[in-house]
């Protein structure tokens, strides 16, 4: 296959930005072809079956001028290759979930295309999204350390805000102004960057800030970016999952203010009851008793009055915590499950929608329902660049499952699980010493039957709880001398001999099973780790007994022993599989906790907290000395004055322990209608929180009904595949003389070499084990609707726009006939 570096100047944007910034040819290239006048017409390609919409442009008139025949010959590999392009494209869109409306149409837009959908690019756009995050620290108000002028930290922010308007410039230039009006994450991100552009501009003239709640949006950039995919998944969950939460909600608050109004009329007319003076105040105080966190100071005035009023309370908390709570974390769990089923559902079928805009620019019109191995290789030069030679065959081996030696769209529909296989020759897992040196090997193989043997686990078990119970007694040796209590406890000789014989069995398992597979396993990797921190710690105590953080080192290596007990594996499985979701919730987390810090900072930066609340319910609280504040009265350090002590703040808010003094101190000092902003933050925290918790529900349901469904055995089957590779067979569909003799080192000439493909142990490859009759069922559904849009004409009109050519469009077919060196060029003109 001629690569797109030979072709003409006829795309040349798409040829220069291939040599200057995608130079994918280094992990390996079909063919480095020579083109000369004197090929015969067997050299060229079928004719193109699908022309790619970046070759649309190919011609500016209606004509193609042909000087020789050569010529020919490069103008069919430039179109190959620009499909094949385009094709990779397309698969990534499916990857990632991107719809296709974005998609490039044209040649002269695949270059700002492919800048954008660049690794430097990705790194770009996150590090200046970070950097806008992190100007909040050096903005007014913030630290003094951190503080920078308004003249430097604004024209930073100006030069960061112009990457991110460039970025989006370069994309109008392949999706058009009416495509975002229809993106509507795109069309929010140029809002916000306009707005935060004129008021960059504002502060910069100025030379001060203003009152910016607008910062608040940054984050949005920093959800946008390539690496923060799982995040928008999330977070597009979230607002999913949002309806039948304001339900609840709606029925939540219903109740809340209807106790709010019974107690204002049982309780306002005690004075000594400051909590439902008002109907203000009643709703306010049982809007706090819902988070239980002013139980039961609450309930003790009236309580004081009349035992009996305590069934108010009662009753109240029974109704709204016990049940409505759980009722809403009910209904968002079959919610969330509905949904992430539902989202699995639509990436599949997405996917497949892709693998069908990819197959029909790499079919000839010759046979437009089988795809050759020369253009799945080509694709692959695109979309898994970083696959060898060996992989792509094998690759193409395991979706040829009719073994016709072409691929049809079904099997085509494989590709994605297959690019996921890592493969291994079947012999790689002959021990890496079979080739040492004799007594090398003899040792080695020696340690391999040891670390192998059934019984070594229960060694390791039993030296890890001899360690626990040394711990044990050298806790209960523990003095007031903080640092001769560190060096006993992780310095002292009985220290020293778990971490050596710890260190053994890691030198003997690396001898015996080799570098790769020792750190193939995570509970190795944990092990490993934990010894080497355990060792260090030994060596900073023996040097320096006052750095005394190290004591946690030693107690790590006792997690190893929950594995002994099924229930524990399953929640370290669960864990496992909650990880990427644990991530984008972390990131969700931290952008409400800046949305609501900044807002935090400009409504209440300033406010002196010493001795605030005199005369009420959290006076007590506040109470400040020079000599020093009583045990209650370190409250005063809750601020928003700057961003830091404004995170700390949401955090105490968010365990929801005594937050009411926080929310009543500043209603007190700036406004009642202060009380909103901590409602308001109390309500979304809760929501996400909420959505976290139905996630976690999820996962460990999904793990434990998978395991029960799922043997050892056929979960091996199902994340290995076996393929026998024969050298004869392969050459049918490998026709590149210089491919096959890069193989060659890598196969049996003129036999068979087998070879094993390990699928990663992921959420979507068990959910494809899961949902197998639901897979069997939407795929039919799919192909009954591609039959019926077949059936009214075959024309899409949306998303398949590039792939129907217009009457005024050239389709530009490399159709060669006659002999020899004489050809002649077929245009059709439509």
């Amino acid at each position: 296959m001629a690569s797109a570096r030979g072709a003409n100047s006829v795309a040349d944007g798409y040829t220069r930005f291939n040599d200057d910034a995608d130079n994918i040819e280094g992990s390996y290239q079909s063919n480095n072809i020579k083109h000369e006048v004197s090929q015969t017409a067997d050299d060229f390609p079928n004719e193109i079956g699908s022309t790619s919409s970046l070759n649309r442009d190919i011609s500016t008139e209606n004509s193609v001028e042909l000087s020789a025949p050569g010529d020919t010959h490069i103008d069919a590999d430039q179109h190959w290759e620009m499909n094949y392009h385009e094709a990779a494209i397309f698969l990534e869109e499916g990857e990632n979930n991107e719809k296709f409306d974005s998609h490039p149409h044209n040649s002269e837009a695949l270059p700002a295309y492919l800048l954008v959908h660049n690794q430097w690019y990705y790194g770009l756009d996150l590090a200046t999204s970070l950097i806008l995050l992190a100007l909040a620290f050096v903005e007014e108000p913030a630290l003094p350390l951190f503080k920078l002028p308004v003249g430097v930290h604004g024209s930073i922010e100006l030069l960061a805000l112009s990457i991110i308007g460039v970025e989006l410039t370069l994309k109008l230039r392949w999706i058009g102004w009416k495509t975002i009006l229809k993106h509507k994450r795109t069309m929010i991100k140029c809002i916000t960057l306009g707005i935060m552009f004129v008021e960059a501009v504002t502060v910069l003239v100025r030379q001060s800030s203003h009152f910016r709640v607008t910062r608040a949006l940054r984050p949005i950039f920093l959800v946008d970016t390539r690496h923060c995919g799982g995040v928008r998944r999330f977070i597009r969950q979230i607002f999913q999952s949002l309806p039948p939460i304001f339900d609840m909600m709606g029925l939540l608050l219903f109740f809340v203010t209807i106790y709010a109004v019974l107690g204002y009329f049982l309780f306002s007319d005690d004075p000594r009851d400051q909590h439902f003076t008002t109907l203000h105040d009643s709703f306010v105080s049982m809007f706090v008793l819902l988070t239980t966190a002013n139980f039961p100071d609450v309930m003790m005035p009236s309580y004081a009055r009349s035992k009996w009023f305590s069934i108010f309370f009662v009753s109240y908390l029974c109704t709204v915590l016990y049940v409505l709570m759980n009722l809403m974390l009910a209904v968002v769990y079959e919610t969330f499950t509905r949904i992430e089923r539902d989202k699995f559902r639509k990436l599949l079928l997405h996917k497949r929608k892709a693998c069908q805009h990819a197959f029909k620019l790499l079919v000839s019109k010759q046979n437009p329902s089988r795809m050759r191995f020369k253009q799945f290789e080509g694709l692959m030069r695109y979309y898994a660049p970083k696959k060898s030679p060996r992989d792509v065959v094998l690759m193409f081996k395991e979706l040829n499952t009719s073994g016709s030696g072409s691929l049809s769209l079904e099997e085509f529909y494989s590709v994605y699980d297959a690019a996921m296989l890592k493969w291994e020759a079947q012999f790689s897992q002959i021990p890496w010493f079979h080739t040492t040196w004799a007594p090398l090997q003899t040792f080695c193989q020696f340690t391999h039957d040891f670390v192998t043997w059934k019984y070594f686990e229960y060694i390791i078990y039993g030296l890890i709880l001899s360690n626990g119970l040394t711990m044990i007694f050298r806790i209960l040796e523990f003095n007031d001398d903080l640092q001769e209590s560190a060096v006993a406890f992780s310095a002292s000789w009985d220290t020293i001999l778990f971490v050596g014989l710890f260190v053994v069995e890691a030198v003997l398992k690396i001898l015996g099973l080799g570098v790769g597979h020792y750190f193939g396993s995570g509970w190795n990797i944990y092990d490993f780790s934990v010894t080497l921190l355990s060792a260090v710690g030994v060596i900073i105590l023996s040097f320096i007994p006052s750095f005394v953080y190290v004591v946690v080192f030693r107690p790590l290596r006792l997690l190893r022993l929950f594995k002994l007990k099924k229930r524990y594996r399953d929640v370290f499985g669960t864990l496992v599989l909650l990880t990427p979701l644990m991530c984008s919730t972390a990131v969700v987390m931290l952008v409400l906790y800046y949305f609501f810090a900044i807002i935090g900072m400009e409504l209440f930066a300033g406010y002196d907290m010493r001795n605030c609340c005199v005369n009420s319910t959290v006076e007590d609280f506040y109470k400040y000395s020079a000599n020093g504040s009583t045990a209650l009265g370190y409250y005063y350090l809750n601020t928003f004055d700057n961003l830091l002590t404004g995170g700390i703040t949401l955090f105490e808010l968010t365990i929801v322990n005594n937050w009411f003094i926080l929310m009543n101190s500043y209603a007190l000092v700036v406004s009642s209608w202060s009380r909103a902003y901590f409602m308001l933050f109390y309500l979304f925290t809760m929501i996400v929180l909420t959505i976290v918790v139905a996630s976690v529900l999820e996962a460990f349901r999904f793990r434990i009904q998978y395991k029960r469904q799922t043997s050892k055995r056929e979960e091996e089957q199902m994340l290995h595949e076996e393929v026998d590779l024969k050298w004869e067979e392969m050459q049918v569909w490998v026709q590149d003389f210089q491919l096959l003799e890069k193989l060659r080192a890598n196969l049996v000439v003129g036999g068979t070499a087998t070879f094993i493909g390990c699928r990663p142990r992921n959420r979507e490859v068990l959910q494809r084990r899961m949902y197998r009759a639901e897979i069997e069922e939407w795929m039919k559904e799919a192909d009954l609707t591609d039959k019926q849009e077949h059936g009214n004409g075959g024309r899409r009109d949306s998303e398949d726009d590039h792939l129907i050519t217009s009457p005024e469009q050239i389709i530009l077919r490399s159709a060669l006939t006659g002999e020899g060196d004489s050809y002649q060029r077929t245009v059709t003109i439509n």
